[in-house]
């Protein structure tokens, strides 16, 4: 899941990738707001978030520009306490509005809602065969046993299960859990692939990752 943070203080745009990554997100940072409307029209987020005061373009404009093309969640983050201002940016189309300085805890919960009742967002839960995961909870369940995975395994699998049935790609899965826009000849893949498998296949008798020959790997449930 990716997010965009568009934020000209370094040290809090530094704060935030960090412990968003920490979290499974992908991250991408803009630091003044003519590229962070540029990214947020050209690519697919599932939210951003928007500081007011940017060079080159403020916050209310990069939002108004935005909500011309998409309807993508925005949580403003701001040290301006003034109402009219937490209005302006409500009224504008943002979904939230944070004062700075908050809580990372705080921040993290107010995403997951946020995306939780986002219109059009996918599923919370997917579940193939015996097989649940709990895409905001970060949870995986087999036949009823926890399974713990770490933050690239957990990546990997929602990056799957998101196109059930289909070939992923090595080189996607790359740029999506890696967020590298080239695959080369390293196996990081493939011992990727390995080490999901060991934990949600191996000690099963159905096996649910699948080796699409010459395309990448497939996650579903083909039966016995």
């Amino acid at each position: 899941m990716k997010i965009l943070i568009v934020e000209d203080e370094a040290k809090t745009a530094d704060y935030l990738r960090q412990g968003l990554t920490e979290n499974g997100y992908v991250v991408d940072v803009a630091t003044n707001g003519v590229d962070g409307r540029h990214l947020a029209i050209e690519n697919d987020y599932a939210l951003m978030m928007l500081d007011v005061m940017l060079p080159g373009l403020d916050g209310w404009g990069v939002l108004k520009s935005l909500r011309e093309h998409k309807d993508t969640p925005v949580i403003f983050l701001t040290a301006r306490e003034r109402v009219e201002d937490r209005v302006k940016g409500l009224e504008l189309g943002a979904d939230d509005y944070l004062l700075k300085p908050f809580a990372f805890s705080e921040l993290l919960g107010r995403i997951r809602a946020l995306l939780k009742r986002s219109k059009g967002r996918e599923p919370v839960v997917y579940r193939v065969g015996d097989l649940e995961v709990d895409l905001l909870q970060r949870k995986v369940f087999r036949a009823g046993g926890r399974i713990d995975l770490t933050a690239k395994e957990f990546d990997l699998l929602a990056l799957l299960l998101r196109r059930q049935g289909a070939a992923v790609s090595r080189a996607t899965i790359a740029e999506q859990v890696w967020d590298i826009n080239f695959y080369d000849d390293s196996n990081v893949v493939e011992v990727a692939v390995h080490r999901l498998r060991s934990k949600i296949d191996d000690p099963f008798d159905r096996k649910l990752v699948h080796t699409v020959r010459g395309s990448g790997y497939a996650i579903e449930d083909r039966g016995a």
